[in-house]
């Protein structure tokens, strides 16, 4: 809080994806169904489509991107921030006109003009990237010499990370590897982008699109459609009035925005709502506090708390030694399964194409393989779409907690390892490009959490988290297992200089959390993006400070042993006592077990230990018939085993009037739903730390002390 104190508030921008089931016309009040609302949607998008990529496609030069690139139209004046109104500034508008005897309005022409030039703007990253590479090649592109590397470093523009120089690299290499010679530049390495079918409504006004909010759960969307694929005039483009159901991610307090309409290959209606809400500035430095999470193959993620402790070159970081490890090895376990599944299907497509190909249309089999692979093709675009799912729901699983753990531990900014540069190497290969797939989501889905609770989220660099001991930063040793420590491995870390003996991750968190508090002052912040990050290694060692345990009956009988005055040598002596202490009466609790039990003869005591269960068989006096306890019925034959009902297995008919009082019974229909949402999921077999909200007697002290609180 600033010293005036006006607290800091920052605006927190996101968008939500919902569907637009239906519609009506707001002249007539027709009903448009899902289908027809589709339809004309489809009409918008591929007449956006087609404008934007022939006006890309025209301006796709070199001499065209260096006009665009110089930020001035031919007066000398800067151009404007958006897109539409640059492109008008640069007369290029022009060049491409609608089909003949197709009205387009301008303001679908400013979402077409848009489009183009954030496409062509994002081109000129591209652009200069590769204008660097290629004016200092290297002779050897796999490994550049060290002058090489600051060469190409100054050529770059600012911001420019590892993971950008290595794909452009290795896309120019391909081109010399192909042609025999370097590309003359972007234009001339890539073709024009591709579109994709969308309508940019936030370039339009109030002419074309307008946007309100009913209640805090409905949002009503007017937009205007054409009525055909071609409209010929202003009369086949109507007004229709669109009802949007909102998701629960959108606040009520939330400012919505003009949205984003494409369609979806699940034949929906997609649209992409933007909204805003205030949320907690974060700041870059002085944090005492943090968490530091440290990437993994099947633990997702693994991380430690860590207080900085002390004042200038005496600082260093402490922490509790307490693992918090989120384990998604089951999922991961169900998504490598799914990727094998789906590259079996695609490989099946593959062969029945083929086989369609050579053999020719005449050929009676033609058609028969192409049936099959347009089967397999559903079919693969059914698990691609699986995998997705299961990517998504992991990852903000994922993120969700990591932000409890941090808000509950009482830490206020989170520290990553900065994925740009992470690289797959040796054997493991396979499983960390698998495993990146979800991190970037992961990442992502931290951030936004983060900035939603007031927490921020800074990467730091990855290289040697997991090579350096994070106590003495000596070369650490990997092994199978803390008892293996004779053979090489991956999972376990051993130092041999301080006996650190620890799981890898942990370790490598350590290092991360480390790095991230003492190089806080180095935080740079993305204009773009406001990702933040540290490219700054700092390095520091890290001390354990165990929370002292809860006095226990044994402890406590310790301490009053040594703090007890030494007792007399000698035999024990009490004067004025010359006979034994009477027996004193028991209590009632007791005296029951002094008393016969029914059946028992008299005199014989029980254990008050002993159950009051029978065990063996009992007779009847009058009878005399063997009386079985209960639970060792072994007349009636034993129940066959079957399986466990829910997840697809129905369970056993079972009365009305069996059923406790106040239940009802739940229909077949929820019952399978709920059997599906579990199947669907899978996250039942998830294992994570518990997140423990901590109350002012547990976790880092407020000063700057050593030792943290106790539990």
């Amino acid at each position: 809080m600033p010293e005036s104190g006006v607290v800091v508030v920052a605006r927190l921008m996101a968008t939500a994806t919902c569907t637009a089931f239906s519609g009506k016309l707001e002249d007539t009040g027709e009903q448009v169904g899902q289908r027809v609302l589709l339809e004309r949607v489809g009409f918008l998008t591929e007449l956006c489509r087609e404008l934007t990529g022939a006006l890309v496609a025209s301006r796709w030069d070199e001499g065209w991107l260096d006009m665009l690139a110089a930020g001035v139209d031919e007066r000398g004046k800067a151009l404007p921030s958006k897109g539409w109104m640059a492109m008008r500034r640069l007369n290029w508008s022009q060049a491409v006109t609608p089909p003949a005897g197709v009205y387009v309005p301008d303001r679908v022409r400013r979402g077409v003009e848009e489009y183009a030039a954030r496409t062509l703007r994002l081109a000129l990253h591209r652009r200069s990237i590769v204008a660097a590479v290629l004016a200092t090649w290297p002779d050897d592109p796999r490994r550049r010499t060290n002058a090489e590397w600051t060469a190409l470093r100054a050529a770059l523009p600012a911001g420019v990370n590892g993971a950008e120089i290595r794909n452009r690299t290795r896309q120019v290499r391909a081109y010399v590897a192909e042609h025999g010679h370097v590309p003359a530049g972007l234009c001339v390495l890539e073709g024009p982008p591709q579109v994709a079918p969308l309508v940019l409504l936030a370039a339009m006004d109030r002419q074309q699109v307008t946007l309100a909010r009913v209640d805090a759960a409905t949002a009503r969307l007017r937009v205007k459609l054409p009525l055909c694929a071609a409209p010929a005039t202003g009369r086949d483009w109507a007004w229709h009035v669109i009802d949007i159901r909102l998701p629960g991610t959108i606040a009520p307090d939330a400012a919505l925005h003009t949205p984003t309409l494409r369609p979806t290959r699940a034949r929906r209606i997609a649209v992409d709502l933007p909204h805003s809400r205030p949320a907690p500035a974060t700041k870059t430095t002085g944090h005492r506090v943090g968490l530091g999470f440290d990437w993994g193959v099947n633990t997702l993620l693994t991380g430690t708390l860590g207080r900085l402790t002390g004042r200038g070159p005496t600082r260093r970081v402490v922490t509790d030694g307490r693992p918090l490890v989120f384990d998604a090895a089951t999922v991961s376990a169900a998504l490598h399964r799914l990727r094998g599944h789906r590259e079996h299907l695609a490989a099946k497509r593959d062969h029945y194409q083929a086989l369609a190909a050579g053999l020719g249309s005449p050929h009676p089999a033609w058609g028969e393989h192409l049936d099959r692979a347009r089967v397999l093709e559903v079919e693969h675009g059914r698990v691609c779409a699986r995998i997705r799912q299961l990517n998504a729901a992991l990852a903000w699983a994922a993120a969700r907690w990591a932000v409890d753990q941090a808000a509950a531990l009482g830490a206020n900014i989170i520290y990553l390892e900065d994925l740009t540069t992470l690289e797959a190497r040796g054997h493991r290969k396979g499983n960390a490009r698998l495993s990146g797939q979800v991190r970037g989501t992961v990442a992502e889905a931290i951030r936004h959490l983060g900035a939603r609770a007031g927490i921020a989220v800074v990467t730091v660099p990855a290289r040697g988290t997991s090579k350096l001991c994070p106590g003495c930063l000596n070369t650490l040793t990997h092994h199978p297992a803390p008892d293996r420590l004779t053979e090489r491995g991956w999972k376990w870390a051993h130092c041999a200089d301080c006996g650190l003996s620890m799981d890898r991750d942990h370790a490598a968190a350590r290092r991360i959390v480390s790095r991230g508090l003492l190089a806080q002052a180095h935080t740079v912040t993305d204009r773009a993006t406001g990702a933040r990050t540290i490219r700054t290694t700092v390095e520091g060692t890290v001390a354990s400070a165990r929370r002292p345990k809860k006095s226990t009956r044994r402890l406590r009988r310790q301490r009053h042993t040594e703090q007890a005055p030494p007792r007399p040598r000698g035999p024990k002596t009490t004067p004025g006592k010359g006979h034994p202490t009477p027996s004193r009466p028991s209590s009632a609790r007791h005296r029951g077990a002094r008393s016969a039990a029914p059946g028992q003869a008299p005199g014989h005591t029980t254990s008050r230990r002993m159950p009051d269960v029978r065990t063996v068989p009992a007779t009847t006096p009058t009878t005399g018939a063997v009386q079985r306890p209960a639970g060792h019925d072994t007349q009636t034959p034993a129940a066959v085993s079957r399986p466990v009902p829910g997840h697809g297995v129905p369970a056993p008919h079972r009365p009305e009037d069996l059923l406790p009082a106040r239940r009802v019974r739940l229909s077949r229909r929820t019952c399978r739903r709920r059997t599906r949402a579990a199947e669907r999921t899978g996250f039942h077999h998830l294992h994570a730390t518990q997140v423990h909200p901590l109350t002012p007697r547990f976790g880092p002290p407020d000063s700057d002390r050593t030792r943290p609180r106790r539990a």
